[in-house]
């Protein structure tokens, strides 16, 4: 899913504006809250929300001074061809000015917007200046070759070097048409492969073919990749002209197929067995043998077919290897709306406490890339401004696994999809249920088979522990566990053994649900065990509500732990008998010592 920008509305002078710039590209508007009235969505600081949609992925156009987005990405700058654009605009909108990403889309959206409230737009990439053409950039459906080489060509170009565009495809890349005539830069367009190029020879591949690809299960990845690439070799055909990887929707899952499209650097796209079937008359060569098993007559063949469609033809035949199967369909024009569907993609987040400051930018370019947003409630609100404009889908507290169902086979359908969890993922929240539907069989209430196949990612949060213990100073210093006191899920003769094992190991302890409205035994029972094993002025850190606006941090002794005030959202950090309060300059602050104190004492004794 291509990430739409994010129109920032950071005063009432600029409101109208930054309307009309989002209607121009059909994007939401985020406005300043308090000093703008009508948005889509508001935040409270210009620079956070700014970093944060930048650190996502997500293309800014700011209607503000290019000093504010400036001041908000530039400790993130690191990769410009990764980076999204960032575009800033006057508030009266009489300038568009491309900050970041001239060659990734900037430019190009400065001019669209310029073009839409007749302003200028302040280009100042110098061949889109001097020559009105970024050779890095080429137009979708067009890929360059060797784009290692693109800015010595450029320089070439602009010291006036001049082009000569060539090539059986040079009319239909009309965007180089006005590049100046000369010797000193041949710019082949074809899909052939060229043999010799460099800065001083460029080639673009319109991207017109679409290959169509059958394996066994589990076939060697070499295997596949050697099969295509043959195909290709003798068939005259640059990879670079390949659009797109196509197979049955079956083998969504096949590693060597995912890896494919992954070399070839192009989506892969899915079909199922009827849309397959239905290119049967022509194929060239059908199989009963295949309809037998998948129930289609032909996979790669019918997978290049169905991509280019009536219009398309088939120009490289079935090719067969021991567990592989290729063939390549052509359009006369380069292929821009694929047909088909996308591996599905659930991404399983944790976005920590919930503030924004404490959320991962991996975790947030997830988001920003997922097309649905599933979870609690709560935890989805908490991402603020990054989930509005989202399909979202709510849950209740303890609908986990209907959450979890709900996400795979929306995920099994196509969809990119990012199921949300405060915290971490894989700490006490959705990440194993997710798993553990997975690995279930059809007979044990999994899940379907098309939500087998869908790729999984899982991204980390910072942990309600792990957030606690940075409010306290550094009680996880030395060894710890944590021990959830929810009897729901696990027995309670479990629990009680898991406690007496951490007292006696003097562990610090991190308790999560503590407590619930109709449990308030176990944390006492868990307090009277400490106890057993260490002393009674043992520090425990009680922290509610971290990273919101509500937090409250609070210090007891162990045995002055009352369960009255401690409650569902509430992380207790045991320390053990080794763990100190100390009274500092900023307050108290919990420590657990590792032992470098002994290791000192040794080597002066050494």
């Amino acid at each position: 899913m291509a990430v739409e920008p994010v129109v920032l509305a950071l005063s009432r002078s600029g409101e109208a504006t930054a309307h009309r710039v989002a209607a121009t590209l059909g994007a939401l508007v985020h406005g300043r809250k308090g000093r703008v009235d009508v948005a889509d969505a508001f935040f409270d600081n210009a620079l956070d929300h700014a970093r944060d949609l930048f650190a996502a992925g997500v293309p800014v156009v700011g209607v503000c001074a290019s000093g504010i987005l400036i001041r908000a990405v530039a400790p993130l700058l690191a990769d410009k061809t990764t980076e999204p654009p960032v575009v800033s605009v006057s508030d009266d909108g009489g300038v568009v000015v491309p900050l970041l990403g001239g060659h990734r889309g900037a430019n190009r959206l400065a001019a669209r917007i310029a073009d839409a409230l007749g302003a200028v737009a302040a280009v100042t990439t110098a061949g889109d200046v001097a020559l009105g053409v970024a050779l890095d950039a080429p137009p979708l459906g067009w890929r360059l070759v060797n784009p290692w080489d693109a800015k010595d060509a450029m320089a070439l170009l602009l010291s006036g070097a001049g082009a000569r565009v060539t090539g059986p495809d040079a009319v239909a890349a009309a965007w180089l048409a006005d590049l100046p005539a000369g010797d000193g830069v041949t710019i082949t367009c074809g899909t052939a492969p060229v043999a010799e190029l460099g800065p001083h020879h460029l080639q673009f591949a319109p991207q017109r073919f679409a290959l169509g690809v059958g394996c066994a299960r589990n076939c060697p990845e070499v295997d596949l990749a050697t099969l295509v690439g043959e195909a290709l070799v003798e068939a005259g055909i640059a990879p670079d002209a390949i659009a797109c990887v196509n197979t049955i929707s079956l083998k969504a899952d096949e590693p060597a197929i995912i890896a494919l499209a992954q070399a070839f650097g192009v989506p892969l796209r899915l079909f199922d067995a009827d849309t397959l079937e239905a290119e049967t008359p022509r194929l060239a060569h059908p199989s009963d043998v295949v309809f037998a098993e998948v129930g289609t007559h032909g996979v790669s063949e019918a997978a290049a077919l169905a991509q280019v469609g009536a219009q398309g033809r088939l120009v490289v035949e079935k090719r067969k290897a021991a567990m592989a199967t290729c063939a390549v369909a052509a359009l006369d024009a380069p292929l821009t709306a694929l047909q088909g569907r996308a591996r599905g993609k659930l991404s399983v987040v944790g976005i920590g406490p919930g503030q924004a400051s404490w959320r991962t930018p991996e975790v947030s370019r997830l988001v920003a890339d997922a097309e649905e947003l599933v979870g609690y409630g709560l935890y989805i609100d908490l991402l603020g401004p990054l989930a509005v404009g989202k399909a979202r889908s709510d849950f209740p507290l303890g609908g986990e696994e209907a959450r979890c169902r709900y996400a795979l086979e929306q995920a099994g359908q196509g969809k990119n999809v990012a199921l949300v969890c405060s915290g971490d993922a894989g700490i006490y929240a959705m990440g194993a249920l997710v798993f553990e539907l997975l690995d279930r069989g059809p007979e044990a209430l999994g899940v379907s088979d098309a939500a087998r196949r869908v790729e999984v990612v899982c991204s980390p949060g910072v942990s309600a522990l792990q957030g606690a213990a940075a409010r306290a100073g550094a009680p996880l210093g030395h060894d710890f566990c944590a021990i959830s006191l929810s009897d729901l899920l696990t027995p309670r003769d479990d629990i009680l053994r898991r406690l007496k094992a951490a007292a006696e190991g003097d562990f610090v302890v991190a308790f999560y649900n503590p407590v619930s409205k109709t449990r308030r035994t176990l944390l006492a029972e868990a307090r009277d065990i400490l106890l057993q094993h260490r002393p009674g002025d043992t520090p425990v850190m009680l922290a509610s509500s971290l990273g919101r606006p509500e937090e409250h941090v609070r210090y007891r002794r162990l045995d002055a732990l009352e369960v009255d005030e401690v409650d569902m959202l509430t992380v207790v950090l045991v320390g053990s008998s080794n763990s100190r309060l100390a009274q500092l300059g900023e307050g108290p602050r919990m420590f657990t010592p590792r032992g470098y104190a002994r290791k000192i004492d040794g080597d002066l004794a050494g």
